[in-house]
């Protein structure tokens, strides 16, 4: 497993431990889903209902995978045995990436925009700086735009254990790096 890999794992643990206790537990999941949900007030309901569900998948897959002695919480060594072992957290993540990436895509063409590419980002807690970088790593159009295929992509790769030099290697550290 890469170190680049359990640094990006470890941003994540952090920005989803939405009461800093150490754990994640359902009522993080529930809050950073709500909050992605309103970063895009004008998305469709049924973008909406998938990033729920897909948050919701996340959760129950962690919780299913991990928690073996059945308290409802999950540490950061449990998260990282599990979101780093495709064959664990594959199915999980390919839906919050579909689902993250259509959220996005406010007109249904395939594209998202910078300024809620942002938005949605900020909700999950990334910082701006890093989020602009990624953004830009990512190769948007003349119109400022990446298409959600790309963004799916980017995601899904974010947590592969072997891979390094990726754009959302961006997110971690400083943004100019």
């Amino acid at each position: 497993m890469r170190t680049e890999a359990v640094n990006r794992v470890k941003l994540v643990f952090g920005l989803f431990d939405v009461d800093g206790n150490g754990y994640l537990e359902a009522d993080d999941f529930d809050v950073m889903a709500e909050r992605v949900i309103q970063a895009v007030p004008t998305a469709a309901d049924a973008a909406k209902s998938a990033m729920l569900a897909a948050f919701r998948k996340y959760w129950t897959t962690l919780l299913v995978e991990l928690d073996a002695n059945h308290d409802g919480k999950v540490s950061f060594d449990e998260f990282t045995a599990c979101v780093l072992a495709p064959e664990r957290f594959d199915d999980a993540i390919t839906d919050f990436a579909e689902a993250l990436s259509a959220l996005g895509d406010l007109d249904g063409e395939g594209l998202i925009e910078r300024p809620v590419f942002v938005a949605l980002m900020t909700a999950i807690g990334f910082q701006l700086a890093n989020i602009h970088v990624l953004f830009d790593a990512f190769e948007p159009t003349d119109a400022d735009r990446i298409t959600r295929a790309t963004w799916a992509h980017g995601i899904k790769e974010y947590y592969g254990p072997d891979k390094a030099g990726i754009p959302g290697d961006h997110l971690v550290g400083n943004p100019t790096g």
